[in-house]
């Protein structure tokens, strides 16, 4: 087991830091919105090595048989190392590559709740919003959250792709 969880770990390891970074690694600004979708689909691709890696550990290791406790167990094992590739990332990113990140995304959310809001309502949710940036968007603190994001979505690939695999 130990050898299929860093085998396909590792796979998901890089393949989260890649493509979660590859937006940035090749320069392209993206918007928002955009972003948020990449994000997202790059935490799925990358945690499709949990499925991937349970299925090898079924049929080449365990004599195609894997419990779904097992299943789950090995998932989430490949999902950590998914999450650490992701996080760390998104560390650098907000860090490194553009330390203005909290800033911008809040001057982006309040200009796209100019346009739904009245301005009693805008002042209240900006100044909502602006203390919640203050509060929690530290780059250690972002980072943290795309790790339980990634864990989460890997919690759910792990069950799924248990209740796939399992054989007894």
């Amino acid at each position: 087991m130990k050898n299929t969880v860093i085998k396909y770990g590792l796979f998901a390891l890089l393949s989260g830091f890649v493509l979660f970074g590859l937006p940035f690694l090749f320069g392209m600004g993206v918007d928002f919105d955009y972003g948020e979708l990449i994000g997202y689909t790059s935490m799925v691709i990358s945690l499709l090595f949990v499925y991937f890696g349970i299925k090898h550990y079924r049929d080449k290791v365990n004599e195609g048989k894997v419990s779904l406790g097992k299943a789950i167990g090995i998932g989430m094992l490949i999902a950590l190392f998914s999450a650490t590739g992701v996080a760390f990332f998104d560390y650098i990113y907000t860090t490194q590559i553009n330390p203005d990140f909290a800033n911008d995304y809040l001057e982006y959310s309040i200009k796209k709740m100019e346009v739904t809001l009245s301005p009693e309502e805008l002042k209240i949710k900006s100044a909502e919003l602006t203390q919640q940036m203050k509060d929690y968007g530290s780059p250690g603190f972002m980072a943290f959250m795309m790790f339980a994001t990634v864990l989460i979505l890997g919690f759910i690939i792990s069950l799924i792709s248990g209740l796939i695999l399992q054989r007894k």
